[in-house]
């Protein structure tokens, strides 16, 4: 019998671009980090899952084991009950359409706790418990910086929305996000956004308190304030997303550095217009998304920084345009375009993670850790959770 030789293991060189490519390695670093740092804090860490939308990536998050998570859709929400998840924060504000799916899923056990920060909101929420003779945690919204929904610490109808919520024994406690952090330029900015974060949700959570409310949780957190956090006393549980893969905004913040980025996508040379100082790619803002997050910050890093296959950053060339299935790379204060023959692949930093990640059906993994020679070899690939 003739031997047959075995099929070559795949690598980033095999799959039609573009495509997202995630470096484990980096994203086992970056968890690793916050999970530290939580600890030192002594404050449980709820991980966001809105940016990988994966449950392999979330099996990193806590020993591969399910653990407690927030999500952004009610989709995530199912998906990860499906998986064993059976305690999740619906970090969205809720409507009554949604309820029924809510309770569908404290039907089968878990607890899923929704967000409101208004007396409409918690009136039929607290219709729909007795109706369904199951309690419905909800989690009332503190905005602690204006930067989305939520009700101020100070809010006069605070204390009756947590009235409605407990008749129906359904307030669980506050959540706030600061958002804001995200425009937080320097460590001092954070660690004040941080502060500022905590002091609010513990503030809303004394009023209700001193109201004889019960208030078991008290959640912060995004992935700015959670680095730069030094005291969260008062607060239960830390939340973060964006951190497992990171991406330029949070390193244009000094939150983590570009080697950081776990995410990226491969996308191929296609063209060049020399008399442009251009090099076309078929990855344009369907697979990068329209995110232009950096551009508010000192280094605007167009639509991505470029690496090569391999994933070493090639100096001076960022994605500076983009149109549906078209990128145009060009060189950074005028230098000279390297040499990329039609063909070539390169894998592109994003901008904002979540946006990114959004434009694609699931991720191929690597491993940066390995040396390699030549292009680096796929080893799984993790499908994302879609729609809402």
């Amino acid at each position: 019998m003739t031997a047959r030789p075995s099929p070559a293991a795949p690598t980033l060189a095999g799959p039609d671009t573009p495509f997202a490519v995630v470096d484990v390695q980096r994203t086992r670093r970056n968890i690793a980090r916050l999970r530290a740092r939580a600890d030192r804090l002594g404050v449980p860490l709820r991980p966001h899952v809105k940016t990988a939308k994966s449950l392999d990536a979330a099996a990193l998050l806590h020993d591969g084991a399910p653990g407690p998570v927030t999500v952004s859709t009610l989709a995530e929400a199912e998906a990860f009950a499906g998986a064993g998840y059976t305690d999740i924060t619906y970090a969205v504000g809720i409507d009554p359409h949604k309820l029924p799916r809510v309770i569908a899923l404290s039907r089968r056990g878990v607890t899923l706790r929704v967000l409101l920060d208004s007396t409409e909101q918690a009136r039929f929420v607290a219709a729909a418990a007795r109706e369904a003779g199951i309690a419905v945690p909800a989690q009332i919204e503190i905005d602690c910086d204006g930067h989305r929904g939520g009700l101020k610490p100070d809010a006069p109808e605070l204390i009756a929305i947590g009235g409605i919520l407990d008749d129906a024994s359904c307030l669980d406690g506050v959540l706030t996000h600061a958002g804001e952090s995200y425009f937080a330029l320097t460590d001092g900015e954070r660690r004040l956004a941080a502060r500022n974060e905590r002091d609010s949700a513990v503030a809303a959570a004394g009023r209700l308190r001193a109201g004889g409310l019960p208030v078991h949780t008290v959640s912060v957190g995004s992935t700015p304030t959670a680095h730069a956090a030094e005291d969260l006393t008062g607060v239960t549980e830390l939340r973060a997303g964006n951190y497992v893969f990171f991406d330029l905004v949070m390193a244009g913040l000094g939150v983590c550095t570009v080697d950081d980025l776990a995410l990226s996508v491969v996308v191929t040379v296609i063209g060049h217009r020399p008399e442009y100082g251009w090099i076309i790619t078929d990855g344009g803002w369907m697979a990068m998304s329209r995110d232009r997050g950096t551009a508010a910050q000192a280094r605007d890093q167009g639509y991505g920084l470029v690496a090569d296959l391999s994933g070493r950053l090639i100096p001076g060339l960022v994605m500076t345009a983009a149109s549906q299935e078209h990128g145009t790379l060009t060189a950074r204060d005028g230098g000279t375009l390297p040499g990329l023959p039609v063909g070539t692949r390169l894998r592109v930093l994003p901008n904002h993670a979540c946006a990114t990640a959004a434009q694609h059906r699931g991720y191929h993994v690597v491993d940066g850790s390995r040396s390699t020679v030549g292009a680096p070899a796929i080893e799984a690939f993790w499908p994302r959770v879609t729609g809402w």
